[in-house]
């Protein structure tokens, strides 16, 4: 089994009642990354984003991102 990194970003907007829109105008983070880490299909996430994200959400970066296993043969 390989270990998997995955967003939670989407959990945590619903668990806070936020828009993606609320983010990105309190952040200056753009939309379209913000929407990437949404849905799942960021290849990559910068500290800087990270840390804002932290910031705004009162939070931890394990509370954003965290690592699973994924199930391969």
């Amino acid at each position: 089994m390989q270990m998997e990194v995955t967003s939670r970003f989407a959990a945590l907007l619903g668990e806070r009642r936020k828009k993606i829109s609320d983010v990105a105008r309190a952040t200056g983070i753009s939309r379209t990354t913000l929407t990437h880490l949404y849905y799942g299909t960021s290849r990559a996430v910068s500290f800087e984003t990270l840390n804002k994200l932290c910031q705004y959400f009162g939070c931890g970066v394990g509370d954003i991102l965290t690592r699973t296993k994924e199930d391969t043969p």
